[in-house]
C-alpha cells in the first residue's frame, strides 16, 4: 500500500495542479491525463496498486490538515 508520505513530488505536483483545477471548474483533459499516466508508471514501477498509489496521492493533495 503507498503511504503518503513515499510519493514523489513531482507527482504531488501534478495532482495539486488537477485539484487546482477541479476547483476552479476547470481541469482540462491534458493534466487530468498527465496524472493517471503519471500515477500508472509509479504504481507500475515501485510495483504498487494503481488503485492505492491513486488514493494515497489524493489523501495527501486533497486532505491535508
Amino acid at each position: 500500500m503507498a503511504a503518503d508520505t513515499d510519493l514523489p513530488p513531482e507527482l504531488i505536483q501534478l495532482e495539486t495542479r488537477a485539484w487546482q483545477e477541479i476547483q476552479a471548474g476547470a481541469l482540462t483533459t491534458e493534466t487530468a491525463y498527465a496524472v493517471q499516466t503519471a500515477i500508472t508508471e509509479y504504481a507500475r514501477a515501485s510495483g504498487q496498486n494503481r488503485y492505492e498509489v491513486e488514493q494515497a496521492l489524493k489523501r495527501r493533495v486533497r486532505h491535508q490538515a
